[in-house]
């Protein structure tokens, strides 16, 4: 009796939670955590009440165990609105808001619709198969969204059509004589569809501007960034007015903030660096005590809101590092003049200044408006080498900074801190572009001297403005963070999976410092073994992103209650408008900024920050097609890195390039695709490719356009 009455409490608290959100969806993991149910016996209860409630009608399955209200998706109306993403197989997907699953459109059902449009559709049937989903097709194309392509220019006679890059558009653009402007055949174009006529095969376009010839260099980076909507250019006018802007370092400024300039301060920065960000300082007090200083250029004094520069930098929100090329936040008289705390000129900076013991604790921590002066440009390089030896310019201080810097980075992960360090692929590039040789590049103890101190700047700055909550509204005030949610615990499960088949546990549940510290060991573990690159990446893929955000839930991967970004406003918007903030509430006693209006901003910085990540992506990719495409027929040892039902990846070991092994070459035997436990295995032979394997592989095919690299096996001896 009381079994059952348990079971009824249970259906009722689940059926209520359901019926409170009727349009979303969840598995039974998420079920259990909303109603704060734990254990795996208990979590086992929901999962087979969950089913007994599919059973029974109440509750409908969407996906394989995900759930929602039957009651809900009954009355559902048959047309629903959604997203458009087009496809190049022709089985384009509409993603509708609360459905897991996307609706397959075929072509003739699509009325023409383009990736990101808003449109109506109807569903049709049941669902198809689970590769395809549920059958729909769109009555309306309620709003259309700009729709911008790169492609090549081929013209035939009076006829002129863009071949798209991006394979999402399955069809070539017309563009008529009077919309060529001087493109030419051949040249990389940037093309606008502006029409799409019902009857018509192609949709109609414009030539919005020539990249350059396709397959030149600086064409293909434009090209890139472009295809993502970046700009690759700076306007002129802005070019213009960054010029008129004066240092404004005079003694009426001096006298507002204090001065450092006869404290030994040093910049640590790659050798290539043109915009230096941040500067640090330190020297040893009367009371025996460390004060160390993190400088940074203060960007808010020369870009004002309301400007058009200011406009521009928050339009692009961060600067985009391709693999030859910075295309920056700013104009060049500010990012690499004004603004960049170069050797010996004299510089306005924001700083977080710390009074520190022997052991690197915090004693005290202001944050205050400077002048400061470089004494030296310092290259990670060099400063690695003075760590190394103690010998050379401003030895002792960099010591210092380098003891206290340890103790610092020991303590965080201490504390629960995720240590990633997978290696960096770089290219040595000829003077047209051309990779030569690719090398990796690791983090030393220069590089985690920089980024332990960057570190404890955001954190002291966040926690300045987080922890003084309003004695009336009890609440802080609006501020910008960058949060870092805890990884989904079904990625964390196949992580542990996969590290198994390698001979690794880690702990996939229980609390954050547990499971971090878990993490850690396996990185320990895997350190310079042939796997470490595979289960580097893997533990990576199954963290959350981090993104800026007003709503502060900390930073997992660092372990930090409060973090945010205030070290590098040359390059990341956000920086910049946490130092606005930061003199709005500290040095001008100001009221909280709207939070809504904040949301906005940090997402829109966040969605940039993505797009110009997908661009360094891209590039990385581009330049290592275009280093194997000289080495058609070279064999190389490497690693499967990914398995799907088209294939496998394989990440060569030399030089980290990742092609595919396309399914359709391996002609000994049928291979059948296992998703559960990520593998091809043959049907006759039971032969298998898995995640980790070794392999060696013949470069075969490479395709510039689509940045793609095809191996085949070596064959068997």
């Amino acid at each position: 009796m009381k079994k059952n009455t348990s079971r009824e409490k249970l259906f009722a608290k689940i059926l209520e939670w359901f019926s409170s959100h009727p349009k979303d969806s969840y598995n039974y993991l998420q079920v259990s955590q909303e109603l704060g149910i734990f254990g795996r016996a208990n979590r086992a209860n929901v999962y087979d009440m969950l089913a007994e409630m599919y059973e029974m009608g109440v509750l409908k399955e969407i996906s394989t165990g995900r759930f929602t209200l039957a009651d809900a998706e009954r009355k559902a109306e048959v047309e629903l609105e959604g997203i458009f993403d087009r496809r190049h197989n022709g089985m384009h997907q509409v993603k509708v808001e609360g459905y897991e699953d996307s609706f397959t459109v075929y072509d003739g059902d699509d009325l023409q619709a383009l990736t990101g449009d808003k449109v109506k559709i109807k569903k049709i049937g049941g669902r198809q198969s689970k590769s395809n989903g549920m059958r729909a097709r769109v009555l309306e194309v309620i709003e259309r969204v700009e729709h911008r392509y790169v492609g090549v220019l081929q013209q035939s006679g009076r006829y002129n059509f863009v071949i798209p890059d991006n394979r999402s558009l399955d069809k070539d653009i017309y563009i008529p004589a009077e919309r060529l402007g001087k493109a030419k055949n051949g040249d990389k174009v940037y093309v606008e569809i502006e029409r799409w006529p019902q009857f018509s095969k192609n949709p109609v376009g414009k030539i919005l501007d020539i990249l350059g010839k396709n397959g030149e260099n600086n064409a293909e980076m434009h090209a890139i960034l472009a295809e993502y909507g970046l700009p690759y250019k700076y306007p002129d006018n802005l070019v213009k007015a960054a010029q008129k802007i004066e240092a404004g370092i005079t003694d009426e400024e001096i006298a507002k903030r204090e001065d450092y300039r006869e404290v030994v301060t040093f910049t640590i920065d790659p050798a290539d660096a043109k915009d230096f960000d941040d500067a640090l300082s330190i020297r040893k007090l009367d009371n025996g005590r460390w004060e160390a200083g993190v400088h940074i250029a203060d960007v808010s004094h020369y870009v004002l809101p309301g400007t058009p520069i200011d406009a521009e930098a928050y339009k692009r929100a961060t600067s985009i590092y391709l693999v030859d090329r910075t295309i920056p936040m700013l104009p060049e008289k500010l990012c690499n003049d004004l603004c960049s705390l170069r050797q010996d000129e004299d510089k306005l900076t924001y700083s977080t200044i710390f009074e520190m013991d022997d052991d690197a604790n915090v004693l005290k921590s202001r944050i205050v408006k400077t002048v400061t002066r470089s004494n030296r440009r310092f290259t990670y390089e060099e400063a690695q080498q003075i760590i190394e030896t103690g010998q050379g310019d401003f030895a002792p201080e960099i010591l210092a900074l380098d003891r206290l810097a340890k103790q610092l980075r020991a303590r965080r992960f201490a504390e629960g801190a995720i240590s990633f360090e997978r290696e960096e692929v770089k290219f040595i590039l000829d003077d047209t572009g051309k990779p030569v040789d690719v090398f990796f590049k690791v983090a030393k103890d220069s590089n985690k001297l920089v980024e332990e101190f960057m570190l404890l700047a955001n954190r002291t700055v966040a926690e300045t403005i987080g922890k003084a909550v309003n004695r009336i509204s009890k609440k802080a005030k609006t501020f910008i963070y960058r949060v870092h949610d805890q990884p989904a615990q079904e990625k964390m499960m196949s992580l542990a999976g996969m590290a198994s088949r390698f001979g690794h546990k880690i702990q996939a549940v229980g609390n954050n410092k547990v499971v971090a510290q878990s993490i850690n060991q396996l990185m320990k573990e895997i350190h310079d073994r042939p796997e470490e690159n595979l289960l580097s990446a893997l533990a990576i893929r199954s963290m959350a992103k981090a993104v800026y955000t007003t709503s502060n839930i900390g930073h997992y991967g660092l372990a930090f209650d409060y973090y945010t970004h205030f070290t590098s406003p040359i390059r990341r918007y956000p920086d910049t408008m946490v130092h606005r903030l930061l003199d709005r509430y500290l040095n001008q006693g100001g009221r909280s900024v709207s939070g809504t209006q904040y949301e906005e901003y940090c997402q829109h910085c966040s969605d940039m920050e993505q797009l110009a990540a997908q661009a360094e992506r891209a590039s990385i990719k581009y330049k290592q097609a275009e280093f194997l495409k000289d080495r058609l027929g070279e064999v190389f040892e490497g690693q499967v890195s990914g398995v799907s039902e088209w294939g496998f990846y394989v990440e060569l070991k030399d030089n980290l390039c990742e092609g595919l092994v396309p399914v359709r070459d391996l002609k000994d035997d049928h291979y059948i695709y296992d998703e559960k436990n990520m593998c091809l295995i043959g049907r006759r032979s039971h032969r298998r490719f898995t995640l980790g394997d070794k392999v060696r592989v013949q470069v075969a095919a490479v395709n510039m356009e689509r940045k793609t690299i095809d191996f085949k096996l070596e064959a068997r001896k």
